[in-house]
């Protein structure tokens, strides 16, 4: 396992939970909708503080399903969440509002910048919807990522990379306990992805932070010191210090594994007339959409 070295920002997110806490504890995390439906089978997973872990699969396998019931951005129908020792089932919807809001950063692949609001501004967002000036922490963060000269610039001003680096900075402004990344680089160059993703890196690094990130990129994953595996919903690996090379391999297989999946199924779509698309969706021939196996019960394909 990789050790760590502590940082403020850490031991500051640490102070509002369970110091001796994991960052992150799912116990039989699941997640049905109606009809019986799954799209996330029951999950065990323990992420220590300081850590960086890739979370991948094909499309439609639940990764985004698990980041969401992690994040408290969904309410999962099995099992408990933990963030830093509170177990979020525990709270009402005010307290878990304030928990995203002051123990957990987002980064997605869209910035979801304010537009009207100045870089300085948005990065500052988390503290001032808690009450907070923080123009300290706004200033440090901007010069961690590389902008300490663009806090009265607008994001329009700001090239896509740059925005990206902002959305990090917010993230981490309050010290959280744990970053969920959701394809922070999916719209980027390799250039400024690999910037980005060296600014994660040095935050668990140096600042003892904790990035849980959601990706289709083996390059991505590559950053990281763990990498779980999906398909269909289950957990089926975990390579610890993944390399891209071994990273795609994992994930062609998968991928190959989930058409021949979708495939086998394909003479119940319509009497055949329906081809598997791999992304566990049936399509007619003829290009128009069609249910199939390879979707709920309700024509939504699993995340």
């Amino acid at each position: 396992m990789f050790r760590r070295r502590r940082g403020a920002a850490a031991t500051a997110g640490a102070e509002r939970g369970d110091r001796g806490a994991d960052a992150l504890v799912l116990a039989g995390v699941g997640r049905e909708y109606r009809r019986g439906e799954t799209a996330l089978y029951p999950v065990d997973l323990v992420v220590p503080r300081g850590r960086f872990l890739a979370v991948m699969g094909p499309s439609g396998s639940g990764k985004s399903t698990l980041l969401q019931c992690a994040a408290g951005l969904d309410r999962p129908t099995a099992g408990t969440v933990r963030i830093g020792g509170t177990e979020l089932s525990s709270l009402g919807e005010a307290a878990l509002t304030r928990l995203r809001r002051e123990r957990i950063g987002f980064v997605f692949q869209a910035h979801h910048l304010v537009p009207s609001l100045s870089v300085a501004e948005n990065v500052a967002l988390p503290l001032l919807l808690g009450g907070t000036a923080g123009t300290a922490r706004v200033r440090r963060g901007l010069v961690d990522v590389g902008l300490a000269e663009r806090g009265d610039a607008a994001p329009s001003e700001l090239s896509g990379g740059q925005r990206q680096r902002v959305a990090v900075a917010r993230a981490l402004v309050t010290g959280p306990d744990i970053v969920f990344a959701d394809e922070p680089t999916g719209s980027l160059d390799p250039a400024t992805a690999r910037d980005v993703l060296a600014l994660l890196r040095r935050a668990v690094d140096r600042d003892g932070h904790t990035v849980v990130m959601v990706t289709h990129d083996p390059v991505a994953a590559a950053w990281t010191d763990a990498a779980l595996f999906l398909a269909g919903g289950r957990v089926v690996g975990r390579t610890e210090r993944p390399r891209a090379n071994e990273v795609s391999a994992v994930m062609r297989d998968l991928g190959r594994a989930e058409r021949d999946r979708c495939n086998a199924e394909r003479d119940r779509c319509d009497e055949g007339r329906y081809r598997c698309d791999g992304e566990r969706e049936c399509r007619a021939e003829d290009g128009r959409d069609g249910r199939g196996p390879c979707e709920g019960p309700e024509g939504r394909r699993a995340a």
